[in-house]
């Protein structure tokens, strides 16, 4: 678990100021992502149980209130009105799961203002990151198209949390195993693995190294194929498993070239030595593009595992996602910066058919046909409820996908659904950005400047 001092500097700076200005009001904090990445039609909400242990174990303890002197060159006593800070405040978030889009605030955090200020860094981080992986992970299992898909992420993952991470996620997309025991063991999902190339080259011969295999491994095995000829190394693991009587329920598995072609070979070379029942797994830099072309082109392969580029989601390694005032003691603030305008209030957002979603005010009443998306998940610094398990929150992602429009499932150009906003909401945002305005609008300037001026002004407040 991160402790306190997993922050942004700029973050203790600005409490520091806070406390000192007797800034404590009440701040609410939207966190949502502005555009979806490339290529994506949907985002999968995740990361908010990390986010949320985060925040109900924070507490400013004397060693962090060292760290934050040692790291500002400042004597401790001036960084002593941190000490004994806890988060009491409040949240409201998508449930882990559900589907989000573009501008949709997927967690809001209302607390006195320095205690919202220093939860940014890890529930950004945590959110941002956990809901890229997600989001690649539900891709890949739409993708294929019904046939089981598992995770090899973890050797070449961020480190070894974003690994288990990826386990977690993986499975919630609905991953039928992980190759990551640590994440396994601990998240009751089915651990799944074969061999390296490296058994196989100590072994004199292909043969050897899948009958000592075959041994110490009694009942289902897998047999990786092609650490020399692949369509040798077929013949040599049908000869074992039909030699055995391992066939039904075992596999080869296929991890480099030409896997559609390959796979097909194998197929038939197996069917000819009878036995229909073992399967093929593939793996080797599979995403979901390469599974949709593999599914695409009927390519006989029963299983594929995915690695590295799904576990650092390889083409959208990140999400354009910002943490950002909304209100502070009653007053509705926004951010006014081009391409980067922010809208006021706290919010809620309301799910409507074919995801004709609407943002909305927190306090505007229901649409009418719609349900809200952000429960109340922490009050007074505690959890509201239960942590829901990882069955729940992979049944509300099926249940979203099976709602989400065709063209957003697409794997290559999809098209996302848009939310749009209330009328309130749309007049706030008119209102704010006058007072605005009207609060930072400069004195005139000599007529020779003039237009330049205006112009600035104008693409500034877009």
């Amino acid at each position: 678990m991160a402790g306190v001092t997993t922050i942004d500097l700029y973050e203790v700076t600005m409490a520091m100021s806070y406390l000192r200005e007797g800034m404590t009001g009440p701040a609410t904090f939207s966190l949502f992502v502005r555009d979806l990445p490339p290529e994506r039609g949907f985002l999968v909400a995740a990361g908010l149980e990390s986010a949320l242990d985060y925040l109900g174990d924070f507490h400013v303890s004397p060693e962090d209130v060292a760290a934050f002197a040692a790291a500002l060159h400042r004597p401790q006593k001036d960084l002593e009105p941190l000490l004994g800070l806890a988060f009491t405040g409040q949240v409201r978030a998508v449930p882990e799961g559900r589907i989000v889009l573009a501008g949709e605030p997927l967690l809001e955090v209302t607390a006195p203002l320095p205690q919202a200020q220093l939860a940014e860094t890890y529930v950004l981080n945590q959110l941002s990151h956990q809901t890229a992986i997600a989001s690649k992970a539900a891709r890949c299992v739409l993708a294929a198209a019904g046939h089981p898909v598992v995770d090899f992420s973890l050797r070449r993952s961020h480190g070894p949390q974003a690994g288990f991470q990826a386990a977690r996620l993986g499975a919630m997309a609905g991953f039928a195993g992980t190759s990551n025991v640590a994440a396994a063991t601990a998240l009751g999902i089915p651990a799944v693995g074969t061999m390296a190339h490296s058994y196989v080259e100590a072994f004199a011969t292909e043969e050897e190294a899948f009958h000592a295999f075959a041994r110490c491994h009694p009942g289902l095995v897998t047999l990786l194929v092609d650490t020399y000829d692949t369509e040798e190394g077929v013949r040599v693991a049908a000869r074992v498993l039909r030699d055995l009587d391992r066939g039904p329920g075992s596999a080869i598995r296929l991890d480099s070239g030409d896997l559609g072609a390959l796979a097909a070979r194998a197929r038939s070379l197996l069917d000819d030595a009878g036995l229909p029942d073992v399967r093929i797994v593939a793996s080797g830099g599979l995403d979901e593009y390469a599974v949709d072309d593999l599914v695409r082109s009927g390519a006989p392969i029963d299983t594929y595992a995915v690695g590295t580029r799904v576990g650092v989601s390889s083409d959208a390694p990140y999400l354009d996602s910002a943490y950002k005032m909304v209100e502070y003691d009653g007053r509705p603030v926004m951010k006014l910066s081009s391409a980067k305008v922010t809208a006021p209030g706290p919010k809620q957002v309301f799910r409507r058919t074919a995801y004709a979603d609407v943002i909305r005010l927190a306090d505007e009443p229901s649409p009418g046909d719609g349900g809200p998306m952000l429960e109340p998940v922490m009050r007074g610094g505690q959890r509201t409820g239960s942590r829901p398990t990882l069955d729940e929150c992979r049944e509300r992602l099926a249940a979203d996908l099976a709602g989400l429009p065709p063209a957003a499932r697409r794997t290559r150009a999809p098209v996302a659904p848009r939310a749009t906003t209330s009328e309130r909401l749309g007049t706030l945002s008119r209102d704010v950005r006058r007072r605005i305005d009207e609060r930072t609008s400069a004195p005139p300037v000599p007529a020779r400047s003039e237009h330049a001026a205006s112009g600035l002004h104008r693409s500034g407040t877009r």
